[in-house]
């Protein structure tokens, strides 16, 4: 096993204290976004080996077969499939969404064929890979997650008052679901200045009432005040807003449009960088493209809670093999956690202190502190504290799928 060393992505939406906080350090003043934790090129994690400090990507592709496990070299090949991160959110990342895995290989190999460069900015796909995510709270998190129904949608519009969007309220009241989400969703995003600052204003007016939708509205607030003028509040609108508590989870899956408010938290991820953006950014919308992958409909927002094993690990739910997430609380109730997988593992301290034993040694974690642990090699993690473990799903069988009821 390997301790890690991070990289911590400076992004402008980042908090400057929550991660410092967390690791017991003082904040520089600068934001500090996320914290990754894993193999992917971009940031990866690094390792010492053999008297060397060594990028895990090079390390897993040195040896594949010894660093991953059979089922996992044989599901997706000679990489590590997820990505760990401590995210800290203190202002809305943009609004996203995902391709599935047919649609981004099409839409990769289309690229490839046209000549567009990797590192383009006008490109919408950089592998061939999908991107479902899970996030766990660490604090209250606040997100954007699917569309509401379009009855809420246009009530909350008729309740801003605008004649301007009177157009679009009469459509979702009267349109069935799929069409009615798709015009007004991309008419949205095609609108310029004027229309946007006027939401906004109106935004923040009932955000300081004492309607029905004031609580929406104050959310909405925040998002204008943090992009103004980006065509991204319109279509945010139309999303349901999400409060996870600290334990709970909440996994997106390809073609659902959302976005991270506020917050911290563990996330992982299938190793991949498709991202389509819809707004609240200043960064490529590929409109045409975004429109394919998005799926249209009013899906509940269902909380993640983890499933309890017989040996106290708690599983969160996800309908993917790419990563499993889940923690580990070691204490008087439980001093030991025996790990023997047949996949690559990282683990991350985020509260206590914990031991990670095996037959390379012991490694001593803080919150903020991770290791990386190779197919095949048993661990033992005691002391006190909270542990999440990511590792591969692949080639397991009664994966859990207990989600709580709809918000």
């Amino acid at each position: 096993m390997d301790r890690l060393i991070n990289t911590v992505r400076p992004y402008a939406w980042g908090s400057t204290t929550a991660l410092p906080e967390l690791m017991g350090v003082e904040p520089d003043g600068t934001p500090q976004a996320e914290l990754w934790m894993g193999a992917h090129p971009a940031a990866p994690s690094l390792v010492e080996r053999a008297g060397r400090t060594q990028p895990l990507h090079h390390v897993v592709g040195d040896d594949p077969a010894a660093e991953l496990g059979a089922v996992t070299l044989r599901r997706f090949g000679p990489r590590l499939p997820f990505l760990l991160k401590l995210l800290a959110a203190d202002a809305p990342l943009s609004l996203q969404v995902h391709p599935d895995l047919a649609q981004a290989g099409a839409g990769f190999a289309l690229e490839n064929a046209e000549g567009v460069p990797l590192d383009a900015p006008h490109r919408n796909y950089r592998d061939g890979n999908h991107k479902p995510e899970m996030i766990v709270a660490l604090t209250p998190f606040d997100g954007l997650c699917g569309f509401r129904a379009p009855g809420e949608c246009a009530g909350l519009l008729g309740a801003l008052g605008l004649e301007e969007l009177e157009p679009y309220r009469a459509a979702l009241a009267t349109s069935p679901e799929e069409p009615a989400l798709r015009e007004v969703f991309s008419t949205f995003l095609e609108q310029g200045a004027g229309l946007v600052e006027a939401v906004a204003r109106a935004v923040a007016r009932e955000a300081r009432g004492d309607g029905p939708h004031r609580a929406a509205f104050a959310v909405h607030d925040s998002i204008a005040r943090a992009h103004p003028r980006d065509p991204g509040l319109l279509a945010a609108l139309m999303l349901r807003h999400v409060r996870l508590a600290p334990g709970e989870g909440l996994f997106l899956g390809a073609g659902v449009p959302h976005a991270y408010l506020r917050g911290l938290g563990v996330e992982i991820m299938a190793d991949s960088d498709n991202v389509l953006r819809c707004g609240l950014t200043p960064k490529h919308v590929d409109l045409a493209e975004l429109l394919r992958v998005v799926r249209f409909s009013a899906s509940p927002v269902r909380i993640a809670r983890p499933t309890v094993r017989e040996d106290g690990e708690e599983v969160f739910p996800a309908p993917v093999d790419d990563f499993r997430l889940s923690v580990l609380r070691p204490g008087a109730r439980r001093p030991a956690f025996p790990l023997d997988d047949l996949t690559p593992q990282i683990l991350v301290c985020t509260e206590g202190r914990v031991l990670v034993t095996g037959g390379g040694g012991e490694l001593d974690l803080s919150p903020g502190d991770s290791v990386y642990v190779p197919a095949g090699e048993p661990v033992t993690v005691t002391g006190r504290g909270t542990v999440f473990r990511a590792t591969v799903a692949a080639g397991r069988t009664g994966t859990p799928s207990r989600v709580a009821p709809e918000r």
